[in-house]
């Protein structure tokens, strides 16, 4: 016949004697799945269990994950690719200069060529002529210039043929307005380079490049009606 105990006291120091006499190798957990017996001479400490074992509730969760758990390296930014297409330590501003200069050299020397042949007024044809061997030289320089440091150059456009038959009443006025503005548009260029480009050469150029351009648009203005 069991015995009832209606100590709650004895109860509870019953239940933690029975406990401390349990080898700590015999607890299982239930909660796991049934328990593994091991060997005979087996060592007391239970072996970690597998990650494929572990519970919500159990206690060894924690520290083994502090110290299994993998390492997560810090995501890396690839540095963004240089923006001058191999042309290296070459500030974009300078090679911005070198392109824009040149195509509006190019296309100062096409007008000029094709606006000789229908051009009324004596002196706009020897501006145009000028036009065209001054603005001619400068780009000659400036191929050499960028060639010598490894610097892209806009190759040429081909030329249009001159257009045929007699030209408009007001293609003077018309081709000495072009003229102006890009002239206008080419003295800003060269000034703001000839100020604060990056490359000394290529400030040298600007600056020495610079009063020819004044020259043309000086000319031109004087003979605008």
């Amino acid at each position: 016949m069991k015995t009832r105990i209606h100590n709650p006291r004895a109860m509870a120091l019953a239940l933690l004697g029975a406990l401390a006499v349990t080898p700590a190798w015999a607890v299982s957990l239930d909660a796991t799945g049934p328990a593994q017996p091991l060997p005979e001479g087996a060592p007391s400490t239970a072996a970690p269990l597998a990650i494929e074992t572990w519970s919500a509730g159990s206690g060894a969760l924690v520290p083994l994950m502090a110290v299994d758990a993998p390492s997560r390296d810090a995501p890396t930014v690839d540095a963004p690719a240089n923006t001058t297409a191999g042309v290296v330590g070459k500030p974009l501003d300078d090679l911005g200069f070198v392109r824009q200069a040149t195509e509006s050299g190019h296309k100062e020397i096409a007008a000029a060529r094709q606006a000789l042949p229908q051009l009324k007024n004596p002196d706009l044809k020897r501006i145009a002529e000028m036009l065209v061997t001054d603005h001619g030289n400068a780009n000659e320089k400036l191929l050499q210039l960028a060639q010598s440091k490894g610097w892209p150059v806009p190759a040429a456009p081909r030329e249009a043929p001159p257009p045929s038959g007699a030209a408009s009443g007001d293609f003077d006025a018309r081709w000495t307005a072009d003229m102006i503005a890009g002239h206008e548009r080419s003295i800003a260029l060269y000034r703001a380079e000839a100020k604060a480009g990056e490359d000394q050469d290529l400030r040298q150029f600007a600056h020495d490049t610079l009063p020819t351009i004044q020259q043309h648009l000086a000319a031109l203005r004087s003979l605008q009606k």
